[in-house]
């Protein structure tokens, strides 16, 4: 059996937490490849030492000491290899990191050494291969990652180890430069390297004790997920829920590798699985999640026969294309359209989109209605039970929440409100009391 695993931030903050780690990687001997990050806050005041990198690289750009800064990461691995009690060091690796943010070294190489660094520490301590994801994991020219050569590339240099340590969150583009994956990435990194060993299980190690079915800064203690599919999480991972970055379920989702969310704070909870096809669809509470997301804009376009206009909705999003923004929903009846984007994305370009469309489309109105969010309910139970959407309305309706738009997915797993921000916790609580309390 091969497992592949990945510790986040919190799980390799310090000294205690790396003893945590490496018991629990040697508890189990199917633990064969190991993702690590960068060191994470070890309290609510700490800083993550990504983000001390990145300050340093705009103090350098800014063309300011950074010695203060730069002092504060290396005295983290410092103290780490001290409390270990390692004969290892990483002062000429600083140093040479030191001198190239000096020199206006990228953005991403910067942001990047955190988790090179303190890879290079866990290899150290577990005794195992280092290997640099810069040799084995590949964006191409536009910066996307090229999963044909890494997967290729990567199971090569794997298959010649029977454990390592990789870094996360970064590879290198075809002329040599690092790119780093987006905050979290050391998640996809993690997936990637699992796809590519044929990975049995892969387990991403954090610090809570797998998936909770609501935010828990709106809802008390709320209840664990055991198991949860892809399509599920990939709902509720893009409509907020942050265990896991959702960009890391599709490769392992394709190789059909099951996830498992664990605590390295509590190595004896069994988490939550991660799934291509769940046991049952029988769910005791029926629905598996919910979550949600704020600044959300409605573009509401109003034309008399605008279903018989053929090309009015693609011209409608050619306008939002031109401005390189993506549309979150497309909720439409007859004769109207409504566009849901990110408010952040319009908010410079309100005037200019509405002009365009004005010229495109000829309509006969288009309305925009600002401070919105979108809440979806999502489980795979709710196909095989009735009545599912009318006690998430009337839920709402007994909290005196008003719906502005109202979306279900084909694939039946989701339902998707829109309602004002202010009712945004209302809303979540509201769903979770009439289906888990």
């Amino acid at each position: 059996m091969i497992k592949v695993v990945k510790f986040g931030g919190s799980s390799l903050a310090d000294a205690v937490q790396f003893k945590k780690v490496a018991n629990i990687i040697k508890s189990d001997p199917s633990r064969k490849y190991v993702v690590a990050s960068a060191p994470g806050k070890r309290n609510s005041h700490d800083e993550k030492v990504t983000d001390l990198l990145l300050q340093c690289f705009r103090l350098a750009g800014e063309k300011r000491s950074i010695d203060e800064t730069f002092e504060k990461v290396a005295n983290r691995y410092r103290e780490i290899i001290r409390d270990l009690k390692l004969s290892f060091s990483l002062d000429e690796d600083l140093a040479g990191i030191k001198m190239a943010i000096m020199h206006h070294a990228g953005c991403d190489y910067i942001a990047s050494r955190g988790e090179y660094l303190n890879s290079k520490l866990l290899a150290a301590y577990l005794d195992f291969p280092f290997i640099d994801a810069e040799d084995c994991i590949f964006f191409d020219d536009a910066g996307k990652l090229d999963s044909e050569k890494t997967e290729k590339e990567l199971s090569q240099v794997l298959s010649l180890h029977e454990y390592a340590v990789i870094p996360g969150f970064y590879g290198i583009l075809p002329n040599g430069m690092i790119k780093t994956f987006s905050r979290g990435g050391s998640d996809i990194t993690g997936s990637i390297v699992a796809g590519a060993v044929r990975a049995d299980l892969y387990e991403n190690w954090t610090d809570v004790s797998g998936m909770l079915m609501a935010d828990p800064r709106y809802i008390d203690n709320p209840r664990p997920i055991a198991e949860i599919t892809y399509r599920e999480l990939r709902e509720l991972s893009y409509m907020g829920a942050t265990v896991m970055h959702d960009e890391a379920i599709f490769p392992v989702r394709k190789a059909r590798i099951p996830i498992n969310i664990r605590n390295t704070n509590d190595p004896k909870a069994p988490g939550t699985m991660i799934v291509s096809k769940a046991a049952s669809n029988l769910v005791d509470t029926v629905i598996t999640g919910i979550a949600g997301k704020k600044g959300i804009t409605a573009l509401h376009v109003e034309k008399d026969m605008m279903n018989s206009e053929v090309g009015f909705g693609k011209k409608v999003l050619e306008v939002l294309e031109s401005h390189d923004i993506s549309f979150e929903h497309l909720p439409s009846g007859i004769d109207t359209m409504s566009v849901l984007v990110e408010s952040k994305a319009i908010e410079e370009c309100k005037g200019s989109i509405t002009a365009e469309m004005v010229k495109k489309v000829n309509p006969d109105s288009i309305t925009i209605v600002e401070n919105l969010c979108l809440v979806a309910v999502v489980g795979r139970g709710m196909v095989a039970t009735e009545g599912t959407a009318a006690r998430v309305f009337t839920a709402l309706a007994r909290n005196h929440v008003n719906i502005r738009m109202i979306d279900q997915g084909s694939s039946e797993i989701n339902i998707i409100v829109a309602v004002e921000e202010k009712d945004f916790s209302t809303t979540i609580k509201a769903i979770y009391d009439e289906f888990v309390k």
